[in-house]
This record gives structure tokens, sequence and C-alpha cells, in this order.
């Protein structure tokens, strides 16, 4: 196995071209990014640390005054089945994927002072669980490394 350096995307990128990736992966997959889909997508995609389901419940009712949990829950169950959007489980919030065209399972790195959150693009760390866990005997469903501490940032105004 060759080692291929760690790259990381901090949750701050440009939203407008992820949406455009986004919607242009759904036209070739034949995928239905409805109205409101598109209206989470927008909002977790804005958004400079991860969202959680409420929030993005109270922004959508700025505009849609009827919208419900379920509405939001449905829209963010399609947008993590089809890869464009992570759930970090530790914190009950969800960020966009750096790579929607791509099916990858990524570790994050979570400053619990800020709450950003940081995509470590490395597919080495996924590789290497998936082996271990074969290697017991363990078929994983999924996988999801969240590791949590304080960021730069953070670390640096202390």
């Amino acid at each position: 196995m060759s080692a291929k350096p760690a790259s990381s995307h901090h949750h701050r990128h440009d939203a407008h071209a992820f949406v455009r990736e986004v919607t242009a992966a759904c036209e070739m997959r034949g995928l239905r990014l409805t109205e409101i889909r598109q209206q989470v997508l927008d909002l977790i995609a804005s958004s400079e640390k991860p969202v959680k389901a409420y929030d993005l419940l109270d922004r959508l009712k700025d505009d849609r005054s009827n919208a419900a949990p379920p509405t939001v829950y449905r829209a963010l169950d399609f947008l993590i089945e089809n890869g464009f959007i992570h759930k970090l489980q530790s914190i009950n919030a969800y960020v966009s994927c750096h790579h929607p065209s791509v099916v990858h399972h990524v570790p994050f790195l979570i400053c619990d002072q800020c709450e950003s959150a940081t995509e470590i693009c490395d597919e080495r760390v996924a590789k290497l669980l998936t082996e271990q866990a074969k290697a017991l005997g363990f078929r994983a469903r999924a996988q999801t490394l969240e590791v949590h501490g304080v960021c730069k940032r953070c670390a640096g105004a202390q």
C-alpha cells in the first residue's frame, strides 16, 4: 500500500459550487433533488459549522411556515444516503461532503470549543479499519470516525 499524504478540508467552502456539484450528481444518477431537499442542502452548505436538524427546521420556517421535523429528516436521509452530506453522530449535526460525487468514508476532527469540523481525505484510515474488522471476522456496514479535541484556531486563543 503506497502512502498517500492526507489532505483535509475545513468545512468552509464555496457553497454555491458545492450545490451545483450535487445538482449535477443528482442529474447524472437520476435522483430527484426536490425543492425542500435543495433548501436543506443550501442551508447545510452555507453553514460555517455543522448544523443540527432543529436549527435547519427553524431556518426553513422563515420560508415555509408549515415545515415540520419529518420533512427535514426525510431531506437529510436523502442527502446522507446519496453521499452529499455527512452526519456527525457525536454532536448530532450535519456537514456538507467535500466530494459529493464519490462514495467514501472519511474521519472528522471536531473542535469541542468552536464546533468546527475538518474532513480528513485519506482513504488509508478507512482501509485500515476495514482490514482490521475483516481480520477479526467483523462485517462492517458503515464507519464514521470522529476525533474530538481543540482546533488550531481555538488552541491559539487560549
